[in-house]
């Protein structure tokens, strides 16, 4: 890299950046920001323009600032908002943002550019700065990394200054709290505003309406400028809930700076296709078998449709963190290793025809000598069904060490409850409740709704319903001074389960209420559901019944058997078409779709199927390649 070297000195370094603008740049962690505020103090306040949305040093996150030095201060002028805090990712809407706050007047300008050092983002970003901001001269602080061609290229003097000694970046977790905070000063001004979607445009990457609008950073748009910037509280049908600062408009901006559970404001990740390799280590299977996928995570639940979109429907949710698996149908098990058989506490089948239950025989070999009781759910019928391959085999050698079954019916608003033994004989009705909601599994923190659907035989959607998501925020804890430790696991169940009055007790002595530390240090949000749907007719009922079910989930898992050219055929079996599911995920507001069960007459082009759907469903929609089917299949 060539240039002129020149101390740490910014009375020295003044003349160079009295000239009009001067760039600013370096490795992250090498002083940069601290040299840019000495110069604009050693300037008399200069000006200066923060190009860094994810770390700034003057303004709020996610956004460019105009800034005027003024007393050993930074005096705000004007922002543009990002609403990310990826200046790689969106380098284009950040350099016209750039160009719309430089100011018209002249005098000194000092331009702070992002850390970026390595890879294309980082050589567009300086070009751009430097052509769209007349950048006049450039201090580059700290090694040039992969950069050195092109500040060589740039055609305007360089200025290359070592990195003061002590200068280092900030850990992750340290640089995500001092954003944070930045962030809530910014909003301890904000006024809570109602926004009906009448009259709204929502521009940049909006999230399907649901769950995924909560958190999300809002920038209000008029005229090209920002007018206000704040955060999403809440979206449901009617319009969006936010905290401003400043004023709202017709335009409104998102993208992927939003606020994670744990109450930092973070980048959210990008919804992309799913992928084999995203498998949880407890969901994937033995090392010969090659599984399909799609792999993905809702709230507590890792997930994988184990025999992918094309093979028998078994979905296997693994509660993070516990050694527990929930099974949603029970198609062919043989890719799931014996050791997740043993932890299944409860399988949900939606009806008794051979590609959704001929996983029981893999299922009772695995779980021989298992003390446990396995719960199975299904509509009428289905205790004779298992009864009947409990029959099938010879069970002369195991006494009353067979594996045992609790099956639960569905039926007429009533959930019948029999016992079953392998070797031990029929199913033996020992309960019967009244179920006017569907719920057929409810126990502290989790319940498990179903609709009753038709197939031209009774069939049972699920929806697993988490208690609502509580979360530390670890920028107030920290800032409480408590320190952490089992008392916040104390306070998260407490809240659960209603109790804010419980009195928690505080490390170092003290005691305090739930509800008061709830308000001060927890973030609670609302349950992400997981909806699982299979083998049902496109009636005006079946939709209703679903629709209703599904209704703001999370994640909906529905079956596109047919594409709509072939709906006379899906007529006949009783089966969805892509279109169908898509208009079924649409109507039921839900954030995330995967579909799946498509008929092997696809297997040369799903794609056909995944196109189909997203032109009824506007969200994100979840699908492996064609080349993971075909290896699947």
């Amino acid at each position: 890299m060539a240039g002129r070297d020149h101390p740490w000195d910014p009375a020295g370094l003044a003349a160079v950046a009295a000239g009009g603008a001067v760039l600013v740049g370096g490795p992250p962690g090498c002083g940069k920001s601290t040299l840019v505020a000495a110069l604009a103090d050693a300037l008399g306040g200069a000006r200066a323009l923060g190009l860094d949305p994810g770390n700034p040093a003057f303004g709020p996150p996610g956004a460019l600032a105009l800034a005027r030095r003024s007393a050993g201060r930074w005096r705000l002028e004007r922002i543009a908002a990002l609403c990310t805090l990826d200046a790689a990712r969106f380098r284009l809407p950040l350099a016209e943002a750039a160009r719309s706050l430089r100011p018209e007047e002249a005098g000194p300008l000092l331009v702070d550019l992002p850390g970026l050092v390595r890879g294309v983002a980082a050589a567009e970003l300086l070009d751009a700065a430097v052509r769209l901001l007349g950048v006049a001269a450039v201090i580059w602080v700290g090694e040039a990394a992969g950069l050195g061609a092109e500040l060589d290229a740039l055609g305007v003097p360089l200025w290359r200054v070592a990195a003061p000694p002590g200068a280092h970046r900030a850990p992750p977790a340290e640089r995500a709290r001092r954003r944070t905070a930045r962030w809530a000063r910014w909003l301890a001004g904000a006024a809570a505003r109602t926004l009906p979607w009448a009259g709204l445009r929502a521009v940049g990457t909006p999230p399907p309406l649901g769950p995924a609008w909560r958190g999300l950073q809002i920038g209000f748009l008029a005229d090209g400028a920002t007018v206000g910037l704040g955060e999403v509280e809440a979206a449901d049908a009617e319009g969006l809930r936010v905290r401003v600062a400043g004023r709202t408009s017709p335009t409104a901006l998102v993208r992927d700076a939003a606020r994670a559970p744990d109450g930092l404001l973070r980048t959210r990740a990008r919804a992309r296709a799913a992928a084999v390799a995203a498998a949880a280590p407890d969901l994937r299977p033995g090392r010969s078998a090659a599984v399909p996928g799609p792999a993905f995570r809702v709230g507590a639940l890792d997930a994988l449709l184990v025999n992918g979109v094309f093979g028998d429907p078994l979905l296997h949710a693994r509660l993070r963190h516990r050694r527990r698996s929930l099974l949603f149908d029970l198609g062919d098990g043989a890719r799931l290793p014996a050791r997740i058989a043993h932890q299944v506490t409860d399988v949900f089948v939606s009806h008794a025809h051979l590609d959704h239950i001929a996983g029981l025989l893999w299922l009772l070999r695995a779980r021989m000598g298992e003390a446990g009781v396995c719960r199975l759910y299904g509509p009428a019928g289905v205790a004779g069904h298992v009864a009947a391959q409990l029959a099938a085999v010879l069970w002369d050698r195991i006494g009353e060490g067979g594996p045992r079954f609790e099956v639960l019916e569905l039926a007429e608003g009533r959930l019948r409850r029999f016992a079953l033994r392998a070797g031990g004989g029929g199913p033996r009705l020992i309960g019967e409740a009244p179920r006017p909601d569907g719920v057929v599994l409810e126990e502290a923190g989790l319940r498990v709704r179903a609709a009753v659907l038709d197939h031209g035989t009774p069939v049972l959607a699920y929806a697993f319903e988490p208690a609502r998501e509580v979360h530390v925020r670890r920028d107030r804890l920290a800032a409480s001074g408590l320190a952490p430790g089992p008392w916040l696991t104390e306070l998260k169940q407490a809240v659960l389960a209603g109790r804010r009055g419980a009195v928690i007790a505080l490390p170092g002595g003290g005691v305090r209420s739930a509800g008061e530390l709830a308000r001060e240090l927890l973030l609670e949000g609302p349950p992400r559901r997981l909806v699982y749907a299979t083998d049902l007719a496109d009636t005006a009922s079946n939709r209703a019944r679903l629709v209703a079910l599904a209704q703001g989930a999370h994640t909906l898992v529905c079956e596109a058997a047919f594409l709509e050219a072939d709906r006379a055929q899906a007529e006949a079996t009783g089966h969805l078409t892509a279109r169908a599911c898509g208009e079924i995920a649409a109507a039921a507001a839900v954030a995330r779709l995967l579909p799946f069960h498509f008929s092997r007459r696809y297997e040369d082009r799903p794609e056909a199927v995944y196109d189909e759907v997203r032109a009824a469903f506007a969200g994100e929609v979840l699908a492996t390649s064609a080349a993971v089917q075909a290896a699947g299949s």
